[in-house]
């Protein structure tokens, strides 16, 4: 009998990407670049994926490194969704009430919350006439919510077409203003304008400075709410990492990429700093942005993103954070509170402007054992405290200031929330904005990259898909739409729009 031998049937190699960072952007990048059909490769300078939102483990105590406030978790679940899985079996998202808990210096304090009528309530024991006021901010609010994040979030701003045609919206909505000066338009009390325009310094802006747009937070929060992801934001880190392994993607830690390959235009790859090359037919950079144009591609491959348009952006603030623990528990401190110094508009000025590090402060203080107690030993307490600082412009000695300046946020919070802290406290680490360069490659120590202003937001950001390489992607922070977890999971959204499918490169 004769037998006919058919050829062996090859399957076509899949299409590379290769993305830098595994912060947020650049995890959900991965996970969209595996959904078109990419075998993606993820290259992280640190040792464990996350990036800012890294994990601290010591003597027997979890602190998140950076991200602890999860708003829009849809924009997670679709993540889940696009590999056919359910997030909730993987990760527990707890709803906080309040969202926080804000402290002036004397005291007084104001509850957070969703609850319209207990934030009516709220708003009416510091200022009653102020209480309509109120009504139409959060009116106002959803308004530029529904434009400005759920029309123009995840939308490329690649022309200047493209803004041209929200111009007609952005001044409807004046967002040539500031968020506090369009705030000040519907409160008179001062305290309830602090109150209602600190959610700039959330991702890296100035509300004094910071484009009215950015009053859409306050309706973003409301909608969809505040959340804690039990056991940390690294379960959520980990519970992504799993989904791109889940594709047959790869994640590399301790990878430090030292340039991206650039050959007649074209993004081929990346290679590290110890002289591997990685070949890729798309590169997608989770990195700083400013970092990515200023180190890792040479001047001759850049146009629009040149040295010195880059040196002469502007950059959001630094940030000193204590991550400590405590030998007992403090029960009455909420998960997050906002301790406002004695000074508001003058101490932001200090830190953006002067860039002086001042006598006083504010501060964020995150007490994640308050939903779960299990981040710290049985009876004890974890806790990270943020304070806003001048970036690496200032000229601060980081190596000689930390120390003092740490003990100056500890004496202030057992002054104040946390009484007896020196006595209880067991374990203790710092980090300042020489860390963000060193360890983070921000450019210039700035925590949220380029500062959310109106000239540097939207087709003035640097672009999703670079201006002048092409297959050259960004997400993060320091692309469109801007920091903030919502913000740095729609720029791996517009991927979807972008980025070319996988088949064209077959």
């Amino acid at each position: 009998m004769l037998t006919l031998e058919r050829p062996l049937q090859t399957q076509a190699p899949r299409a590379r990407a290769v993305v830098i960072g595994s912060g947020f952007g650049g995890l959900a990048a991965a996970i969209r670049l595996g959904v078109k059909g990419y075998q993606v490769t993820v290259v992280e300078k640190l040792g464990a994926p996350g990036g800012r939102a890294s994990v601290y483990r010591q003597s027997g105590f979890t602190f998140d490194a950076g991200p602890t406030i999860v708003t829009a978790p849809f924009l997670f679940e679709e993540l889940w969704a696009l590999c056919g899985r359910n997030m909730a079996d993987d990760v527990e998202l707890r709803a906080m009430s309040p969202f926080y808990r804000i402290r002036f210096d004397d005291g007084a304090s104001f509850d957070y919350s969703g609850d319209m009528s207990a934030m009516r309530e709220e708003v009416a024991r510091f200022s009653p006439g102020d209480v309509d006021g109120f009504m139409r901010f959060m009116d106002r609010s959803r308004e530029i919510c529904r434009i400005g994040f759920e029309q123009l979030g995840d939308a490329p701003f690649l022309s200047p077409l493209d803004m041209a045609r929200i111009a007609p919206d952005l001044i409807r909505l004046q967002g040539y203003r500031s968020v506090y000066a369009l705030v000040s338009q519907y409160f008179r009390n001062e305290r309830l304008r602090t109150i209602f325009s600190f959610h700039p310094l959330l991702i890296g802006g100035n509300p004094f400075r910071a484009s009215a747009i950015y009053c859409l937070i306050a309706a973003l929060e409301k909608r969809w709410g505040v959340h804690y992801a039990m056991g940390g934001t690294g379960a959520l880190v980990a519970g992504l990492a799993g989904l791109i392994e889940g594709q047959g993607g790869r994640i590399r830690c301790n990878c430090e990429v030292g340039s991206i390959i650039v050959e007649n235009g074209v993004a081929k790859g990346v290679r590290l700093a110890d002289g591997e090359r990685i070949d890729a037919d798309i590169v997608v950079s989770n990195a700083d942005s400013a970092w990515t144009y200023r180190h890792l591609l040479p001047p001759s491959t850049r146009r629009r993103w040149s040295d010195r348009k880059i040196d002469r952006a502007h950059y959001s603030m630094g940030l000193f954070l204590w991550y400590f623990g405590v030998r007992r528990r403090y029960d009455e401190v909420a998960h997050h509170t906002i301790l406002m110094g004695p000074r508001y508009r003058e101490l932001l000025k200090d830190i953006f402007q002067r860039k002086i590090l001042a006598q006083d402060f504010s501060l964020y203080l995150h007490r994640p054992t308050a939903t779960d107690p299990g981040l710290a030993p049985p009876g004890c307490d974890a806790f990270y405290v943020l304070s806003p600082v001048p970036n690496l412009e200032g000229g601060q000695d980081w190596s000689r200031l930390a120390e003092s300046y740490r003990q100056r946020i500890a004496g202030a919070l057992e002054a104040s929330l946390l009484p007896g802290l020196s006595e209880y406290l067991v374990t203790s680490r710092v980090a300042t904005p020489l860390n963000f360069e060193t360890d983070l490659n921000a450019y210039r120590g700035a925590a949220f990259g380029l500062e959310p202003i109106l000239t540097q937001s939207a087709w003035f950001r640097p672009h999703n898909a670079s201006e002048d390489i092409r297959n050259l992607f960004l997400v993060g922070a320091g692309t469109h739409p801007g920091a903030g977890l919502p913000g740095v999971l729609s720029s791996a959204r517009i991927l979807d729009k972008v980025a070319p499918h996988a088949s064209v490169f077959a």
